[in-house]
């Protein structure tokens, strides 16, 4: 007689695989950390395999549980494209929502899968640019919601996180160690003056030696070990890494990702894409949603 796995039990068993661990799942699927841990133990007596090694001081995936994780995915995306198309039919439109290019990775692809899923009909255009363009776009009427990285927070908007900016470099590099400091940096870029102020409060000297008005050239420049930046912690480039400078740089400020909507009248639509932005920015660390 054939069985059926529990798609509840498995959109638990990869928030879990995703988050590091229950405790995060759970605050994600805004379920208690007993009921995500007694569906993994149903998964698992139902297929009397063991998928998460306990052991240690963390969770990991036994080698069932890396094999079930692929198709866990596949199930649960084609569940939740079944139920997108089959459901919300009276929802059609475009939502316009501009998102600051250093906090697009890793949360917002996750956030607009999981939209479309629930709106396939609605079109999600996304702006990228810096905070201050971004601002001025929708003070103008042209975005529904954006998002930004700023030191507070004006009035209407809404503070979804607060995130330290972290000194990247390359991966085992040694430029950091070079005085005066070669910095690269955006020439819009909200963090660059905040790195001069503190570098300046240390009495460290510094020089620009990368500017460009995008973002791939600085990344580039880094990566090769030429110069040294900051970004919000969780948002390194896997092609760099935070620097263990021992104390060697100064701390650098926390900012605020905010949340601004504009009432536009398109309810529901708006409602659920927020909520969805929240939740990716509410774990700490930014990371990818399943």
């Amino acid at each position: 007689m054939p069985r059926n796995l529990d798609l509840t039990a498995l959109r638990s068993f990869v928030a879990v695989a995703d988050n590091g661990g229950v405790t995060r799942a759970a605050g994600y699927l805004n379920l208690t950390q007993s009921a995500v841990s007694m569906q993994l133990k149903r998964l698992e007596q139902s297929m009397d395999v063991s998928l998460l090694d306990r052991t240690g001081r963390g969770i990991a995936l036994t080698s069932a549980g890396e094999q079930l994780l692929g198709y866990a995915r596949k199930m649960l995306s084609l569940n939740d494209e079944v139920y997108g198309r089959l459901t919300n039919k009276d929802f059609e439109g475009e939502i316009i929502l501009g998102v600051p290019h250093d906090i697009v990775y890793p949360p917002i692809p996750s956030v607009l899968r999981r939209f479309d899923a629930e709106f396939p009909r609605v079109r999600v255009q996304m702006l990228s640019s810096y905070t201050t363009a971004l601002k001025d776009q929708f003070a103008r009427g042209e975005c529904d919601m954006i998002l930004t990285t700023e030191d507070d927070c004006d009035a209407g908007g809404e503070i979804l996180t607060t995130l330290p900016l972290v000194w990247v470099g390359a991966k085992g590099g040694v430029v950091w160690k070079r005085r005066p400091l070669r910095l690269a940096f955006e020439y819009r870029c909200f963090f660059r003056k905040r790195v001069q102020a503190a570098l300046g409060a240390a009495g460290i000297p510094w020089e620009m030696a990368i500017e460009s008005e995008q973002s791939r050239p600085i990344e580039a420049s880094v990566s090769a070990d030429l110069a040294v930046h900051a970004m919000l912690e969780g948002t390194e480039s896997p092609h760099c890494e935070v620097i263990a400078h021992g104390g060697a740089l100064p701390e650098l400020p926390s900012i605020n990702i905010n949340l601004y909507r504009a009432d536009t009248g398109k309810g529901e639509m708006t409602d659920v894409l927020a909520e969805l932005i929240r939740n990716a920015f509410s774990c700490g660390p930014l990371q990818a949603v399943a």
